[in-house]
């Protein structure tokens, strides 16, 4: 008995009975002491203590003080409507403690709100955690917070955008979507929501500024927005763009780089546009040819003479500086007021070369004026250059200018990029990673020009996001983050992983990014079917892997092969019928959208190209056969146009007209290929080849086949060897057959040739007969690191004499195009086997960044039985 008097602070005063009926009460209560601690979480039951969000059909008003932000403002009637959604009951708005029910939803920054305040002074509630941080937030129920308040929920935000973020969590963990309205994603129906007591403390994000590119808007976006959204404009303009930003809101991003095509007018042209993103508390930037938030092609080839009064000369700073000079001057002093990030240097009007000299040395030379000009031009308008984010973006030949000794202001941010095919070129070598302006990335999700184009479908998966960004961030990259997500549209839970892992590195890294689809499937679709779409979605994703939907009329596979990815194809689409059936009535149109026709249209791409394919091959052998597989071709061009007429005109009354189209740049792949019978062609479909013909010539790409002596995954070694803070570790969803492995984390040392006894490797056993086989060695084509890297393999064989493999290829020309477009690289040694039995491959992995898919073995012609 003194022990518990001790233990529970008892006076020794206290009878027995007192001190049992003490007891029983601290056991009573124990549960709800413990549950204060735990994190706050919603739910559709009502529980002792919890905070009635809605309850018996009456919602909780929500407080927004007119002090705050527009942006928070605006956010909480967002939340209002979310709520609504649920419940049918919406929460109103209301601006001071006076009219305060007995329960309420506060939301405000701090700084900028007297009741947050009011509540940090009386010690109700303690913000040290997100004191002075960058889009940080809290959430926490708080008892008796206010004289006639009886408890409160309440959201702080560090900063506006943190405000923001955390009014959306209170929706996102109610069950809205981020994706609730582009998407059609409505929530579970629920009559009543509660708040278990708890708090939250979310931020700061891993990557300062993270946001989307809206690019490619020809065929898709502006098409919809000027007949569905700025009608009067017919453009993408401020009603659109607040639709975009409360989407990047709701997926915790903060950053645009707008529209920016011959079709769309600039984003300051409108005068609404910048001030709806101030709104929204969104950071306006550009895109790595658009200097100064300029939009060259239609603000200097278009609309200068109408700003100015008089016509441009030629966009070339050393024969026409004071033009281009006030051009950029004029915008600085328009978006001075405004959250911006300028891109500096210079590029042509449309994304081509820089004009002028014509010599590397003599560029160089022309930059380094341009850099001072600018920065001269932040100094007399701006205050200074210190508080003006600025970024450089070496894309294209600016990164061989960079390459050759380009010196980019200290400050400024590095903006990396892909190979346009998800691969990222180059990222920050030590002394780069020192500087003060830090690094960023520049990804693809979308993409116009050579070797072809993928403008249609979005078939880049998480684990390779993950694995490009996760190397990057490990180098350094941490600052800006932007993705080309082209229209948005269908790019939807690709966008969301892409700014999810910007928002928190740690939590979604190659060895488990391709547990997302299920993840994302889950907040979408519910749990119980999570399983099966994420199995389907990753499925989708692999087949892609090494042959997105875009590229078929390249790539060349064999009949095998061809007959292998219909079957797999045709399987995807039975789960996708099969699932639709469980799937409720109000969760249709986003499954339509997300899944079924993603997934239905690659198929049929895969079939319509395949069955014309073969049925020329028999066209003179078997006519009966040849028109069988032409009328299979042709109906699946039919139903891909069923399919997409449907999402344009069939959900909610045509919401996503020309959002859509299934020939983008109608471009040969997306029509109706020749066949082995004429006579069952749609004569309507006449659709003209492009080519960039500085990478391909008209020879098909030989794509990835099965048909060896011996083929062993990655993932199948025997043994492996690892090194000191390092691991080898297998990436799903990754490479040929879905399995890779590679070096982690990405930031080990990289092994010369003479010190490979030091580096970790793998090892597969294959049974071969006697004679001389074709070792093939496949990877994902990846680049090398930074300059003194490389992407170095050592292969012995039964433990002979090293031979050495450098899959690096940093070209553009038709090996790397190859490379990108069927999803590998690949080197051969030669391999003789004296005596049947086994043979020992051993596989050093001298460089991080280097993702191993395949071992394919095939006899030489003189050794094939």
């Amino acid at each position: 008995m003194n022990n518990l008097k001790r233990l529970f602070f008892i006076p020794n005063y206290c009878s027995k009975a007192i001190i049992r009926n003490i007891l029983l009460l601290i056991v009573w209560l124990c549960p709800y002491i413990l549950f204060a601690q735990k994190t706050l979480s919603i739910v559709s039951k009502v529980q002792i203590g919890a905070f009635p969000i809605v309850s018996k059909a009456t919602a909780t008003s929500i407080l927004v003080e007119e002090s705050n932000a527009e942006v928070v403002g605006i956010t909480a009637e967002a939340v209002s409507s979310d709520i609504f959604r649920i419940t049918g009951v919406k929460p109103s708005i209301i601006h001071d403690l006076k009219t305060a029910p007995q329960y309420l939803i506060i939301a405000g920054t701090l700084g900028a709100s007297a009741v947050i305040n009011q509540l940090v002074t009386s010690k109700k509630i303690d913000l040290s955690a997100i004191q002075n941080k960058w889009e940080s937030f809290k959430i926490v129920t708080i008892n008796n917070p206010f004289p006639n308040v009886k408890q409160a929920l309440v959201i702080v935000g560090s900063d506006r955008r943190g405000t923001a973020y955390g009014l959306f969590e209170i929706s996102r963990m109610a069950g809205v979507s981020p994706w609730t309205w582009w998407a059609d994603v409505n929530p579970i129906p629920r009559k009543e929501l509660f708040a278990l007591s708890g708090n939250i403390t979310v931020g700061e994000p891993s990557v300062k500024y993270r946001g989307i590119f809206i690019n490619d808007e020809d065929w898709g976006l502006n098409a919809w927005a000027k007949r569905k959204m700025d009608t009067t404009i017919k453009d993408i303009g401020p009603n659109t763009y607040s639709h975009v930003f409360e989407l990047l809101l709701r997926l915790r991003a903060n950053m645009i780089w707008p529209a920016m095509h011959d079709n769309t007018k600039a984003f300051w042209y409108y005068k609404e546009n910048p001030k709806v993103a101030d709104k929204y508390g969104i950071v306006i930037g550009s895109t790595h040819c658009d200097m100064m938030l300029r939009s060259n092609t239609f603000e200097w080839g278009k609309n200068y003479e109408q700003e100015y009064s008089e016509k441009p000369n030629e966009y070339r700073y050393d024969k026409n500086k004071a033009q281009i000079y006030r051009y950029w001057e004029d915008r600085v002093k328009e978006a001075k007021n405004y959250e911006t990030i300028y891109t500096i240097g210079m590029r042509g009007v449309r994304d081509g070369s820089i004009v002028g000299p014509t010599t590397k040395e003599g560029k160089i030379q022309l930059l380094d004026v341009i850099f001072k000009d600018e920065r001269e031009i932040f100094e007399r308008n701006l205050g200074g250059i210190l508080n003006v984010p600025q970024i450089f973006c070496p894309y294209k030949e600016v990164l061989d200018l960079y390459r050759a000794g380009l010196k980019v202001p200290e400050d400024a941010t590095l903006i990396w990029t892909d190979d346009n095919f998800g691969y990222i070129r180059q990222l920050s070598n030590p002394e780069e990673q020192k500087r003060s302006g830090a690094s960023g990335v520049y990804y693809h999700l979308s993409y116009l020009g050579g070797p072809h184009d993928y403008l249609w479908l979005t078939t880049t998966s998480p684990s390779l996001i993950s694995y490009e960004m996760a190397k990057a961030y490990q180098f350094g990259a941490n600052r800006l983050w932007v993705l080309n997500v082209g229209d948005i549209k269908p790019s939807e839970m690709e966008t969301q992983f892409f700014l999810d892992m910007a928002w928190d590195v740690k939590k979604w890294n190659p060895g488990n990014a391709w547990k997302y689809a299920e993840y994302w499937a889950g907040e979408t679709f519910g749990k119980a079917l999570a399983p099966e779409i994420a199995n389907i979605k990753n499925r989708y994703l692999q087949l892609a892997q090494n042959g997105k939907p875009e590229h078929l009329g390249i790539l060349q596979f064999d009949d095998a092969s061809k007959q292998e990815r219909i079957l797999a194809y045709d399987a995807l689409i039975d789960q996708v019928e099969r699932l639709k059936k469980k799937i409720q009535p109000y969760q249709k149109d986003a499954f339509f959208e997300l899944i079924e026709y993603p997934v239905k249209g690659a198929g049929l791409m895969n079939r319509k190209i395949f069955y014309a394919e073969m049925s020329r091959q028999v066209a003179t052998i078997d006519k009966k056969l040849a028109i069988a597989y032409s009328r299979k071709a042709e109906d699946a061009f039919k139903q891909i146009k069923s399919l997409t007429k449907y999402y344009n005109t069939g959900i909610q009354q045509g919401k996503w007209d020309h959002i859509i189209t299934y020939f983008p740049r109608n471009l040969s792949v997306y029509g109706m290929p020749t066949v082995g019978t004429p006579e069952v062609l749609d004569s309507t479909s006449t659709i003209q080849k492009v080519y960039d013909r500085r990478y391909l010539d008209t020879t098909p790409i030989k794509a990835a086949t099965k048909a060896n002596a011996a083929t062993k995954y990655a993932t199948d070694f025997q043994t492996k060897h690892e090194i000191v803070n390092e691991q080898i570790i297998a990436i799903n969803g990754l490479g040929l057959g879905g399995k890779s492995i590679t070096r982690y984390p990405f930031n080990g040392n990289s092994f010369k040739e003479t010190a490979i006894d030091n580096a970790p490797y793998v090892e597969y056993n294959l049974s071969l007969k006697q004679g001389t086989y074709n070792l093939s060695i496949k990877c994902l084509p990846t680049h090398a690191i930074h300059a003194g890297r490389s992407l170095l393999l050592g292969v012995t064989i039964n433990q002979e004499k090293p031979t050495f493999i450098d899959f690096n290829h940093p070209k553009e020309d038709k090996k790397w195009s190859a490379n990108v477009l069927r999803g590998y690289t690949e080197s051969s040694i030669s391999l003789k086997i004296e005596q049947a039995g086994k043979t020992t491959v051993r596989i050093y992995l001298m460089d991080t960044g280097l993702a191993l898919s395949r071992l394919d073995v095939e006899p030489l012609e003189n050794d094939k039985p």
